[in-house]
């Protein structure tokens, strides 16, 4: 049986599944934790097995990333679609988007 490093989480939830492998609330935390992966295993501190198990994870993150950014750029088309069927490209103001005006 493969040990697993605490550093990359082993806590587990009442369901079974384990608190890392959990998808984060939102896109800003699943780069945050993607973030803390690559951290753990560019310090080269990890077991191969926990290595194994952190890349495993980011994989998973990156796959979860992609799919709210598809999801975010189809809601977006759907909002900028116009009545008969044309889209209408609007520049992205970053300031706007923010509050700022």
């Amino acid at each position: 049986m493969v040990e697993k490093d605490a550093s990359v989480g082993d806590v587990d939830q009442p369901d079974g599944t384990d608190v890392q492998d959990a998808a984060p609330e939102d896109f800003a935390a699943t780069l945050a934790r993607l973030e803390s992966l690559v951290a753990q295993l560019e310090s080269g501190e990890l077991s191969l097995e926990a290595s194994l198990v952190a890349f495993e994870r980011g994989v998973h993150l990156t796959r979860d990333a992609q799919q709210r950014l598809e999801n975010a750029e189809l809601r977006v088309k759907a909002l900028l679609e116009q009545p008969d069927g044309s889209f209408h490209e609007m520049p992205f103001d970053a300031g706007e988007a923010d509050g700022e005006r």
